[in-house]
């Protein structure tokens, strides 16, 4: 691979890595140092609007390449991926901070999505009656859009492009990405490689900005769909902006994920869980565990989740032992810290405070410890809002009944997870919840690829998910063809004025 990524993010239009015109450009910072990786450019609306016309016109020939050749591109990428997984994997923490083994877990978790893409041979099969009425055949065709686009956060910037444009492109469609402006260097490296896999000049391109560039995508006549993935006040922009301009849109937005704890769950391993789900990559995750509910005599727990918390080692991504890399930027950090000091305002009570964590040899980092509150209450902002930085939440309630009320009473529906060891209640929990995603002793419940990302409610628009049979879904359209064919000796017929096949 070259190293053209790490310098200036470049614009890739029609299979050419390309400089942008724009007089406007934002620098790449490293979280850990505020050292400046690279800059990136906020593309003009022209050069928007080239790399939308060099996907319609690649759709062309692309949409007519047959599908074991489309399939044959994506076992290479997954190859080429697999085989520069460590380097993507440090530029990644570079510019993102989380360490290098959640790095890689990053670029795994996006991986395994090309993997599933090499089965859409399976996956977008059509179906086929004979005989619905005398000498009449049904069938249907799943047949691309056109150019599609994707505008991906900066929390996960090679699974979640990995979400997308390998199902966009694998059934036939083309493709437009806007990565996250704050760290898209890992995120080139894909498209390199997507490159180097063979996918053709103009089916894959990408600009960089910000909201003017999102707007164009969302409202230029040649997009016919857009998935999003990012925060609720965008991600319902976008769906709105989108929709009114007659595109498809699947929206995956904020959280406010629970883990409720049963006093016969397993109490180590438990408490790991949540100690790794809570704090892992910063809580920079949208399914990141933010609120531990504590059920009857699991109040006993606390102090144990508090010290096992206390070993956690805050550090640059890179530095071996990590377990807590920065947050993205200074912005975000004040942010964490503003919502930390409104829980002490509002009446939480604070057991560990990572607030004023310093890291030897990278003062200048974005960093934020461990931080607990327990105490909480459904009123409290560090309750009501994400927080996206490492800080859990904790509640007591009585029963399971009550946690479930609370739960579903929230208004996101990402992400929830229960630890127990009895069946029946696992049972319970699973059907009452109004969740999209449900972990019964896993805290992360991210599924894998056969299957589709589900949240809901308030943390999903649009009807269909990304990855999975959804994905195959949402970036196809059904076509359904009704056959008769007449035989040259056919007796004289009459006329039919009713609608009935017969």
């Amino acid at each position: 691979m070259s190293n053209m990524h790490l310098k200036t993010a470049k614009l890739f239009i029609d299979g050419k890595f390309i400089d942008s015109k724009t007089t406007e450009w934002q620098d790449i910072l490293n979280p850990a140092t505020q050292e400046v990786l690279g800059r990136v450019p906020m593309a003009t609306l022209e050069e928007v609007d080239v790399a939308i016309a060099a996907a319609k016109q690649a759709f062309k020939t692309w949409h007519l390449t047959p599908i074991q050749a489309r399939m044959r591109i994506m076992l290479k990428l997954q190859d080429l991926i697999r085989t520069n997984m460590k380097e993507i994997a440090g530029v990644l923490t570079a510019e993102q901070g989380k360490t290098l083994a959640d790095a890689e877990g990053d670029i795994q978790r996006g991986l395994e999505v090309v993997e599933h893409a090499c089965s859409v041979g399976t996956l977008q099969m059509g179906e086929y009656i004979e005989g619905v009425a005398r000498g009449v055949d049904t069938y249907t065709l799943q047949q691309p859009l056109g150019v599609c686009a994707g505008i991906t956060p900066f929390n996960f910037p090679a699974m979640i492009p990995l979400w997308m444009f390998p199902m966009a492109i694998v059934c036939g469609n083309t493709f437009v990405l806007k990565p996250s402006e704050q760290d898209p260097l890992s995120t080139m490296m894909l498209v390199e490689l997507a490159a180097e896999a063979g996918v053709p000049a103009g089916v894959l391109n990408v600009v960089h900005g910000g909201k003017e560039v999102v707007d164009r995508l969302c409202t230029h006549q040649d997009i016919k769909a857009i998935s999003f993935v990012g925060s609720t006040a965008v991600g319902t922009h976008v769906y709105n902006l989108a929709g009114q301009h007659g595109k498809r849109v699947q929206s995956m937005m904020g959280a406010k994920n629970h883990v409720v704890v049963m006093p016969d769950a397993h109490q180590e391993q438990t408490l790991n869980a949540l100690v790794g789900a809570a704090f892992g990559a910063a809580g920079q995750r949208c399914m990141a565990l933010s609120v531990a509910v504590m059920v009857g005599e699991t109040k006993n727990w606390v102090n144990q989740l508090v010290e096992k918390a206390k070993t956690l080692k805050v550090n640059a991504g890179h530095e071996p032992q990590t377990d807590i890399g920065p947050v993205i930027s200074p912005r975000a950090k004040a942010r964490v810290i503003d919502l930390i000091n409104s829980g002490v305002q509002e009446g939480a009570e604070l057991l560990l405070d990572g607030r004023d964590v310093k890291v030897n040899g990278y003062e200048n980092g974005n960093f934020v410890g461990a931080t607990i509150f327990n105490q909480v209450s459904t009123s409290m902002r560090i309750y009501k809002e994400e927080i996206f930085g490492p800080v859990l939440a904790i509640i007591h309630v009585d029963t399971l009944e009550d946690a479930i009320a609370l739960i579903n009473a929230n208004p996101f529906g990402n992400g929830v997870g229960l630890f127990t060891q009895s069946g029946a209640v696992a049972r319970t929990f699973q059907n009452a919840i109004d969740i999209g995603q449900v972990g019964i002793n896993i805290p992360i419940p991210v599924p894998v690829p056969f299957f589709s990302f589900t949240g809901s409610r308030g943390s999903k628009l649009g009807d269909l998910g990304p990855y999975g049979k959804q994905a195959v879904q949402f970036y196809t359209q059904t076509k359904t063809i009704t056959s008769r064919w007449f035989e040259d000796t056919q007796e004289k017929g009459e006329v039919n004025t009713t609608i009935s096949l017969r």
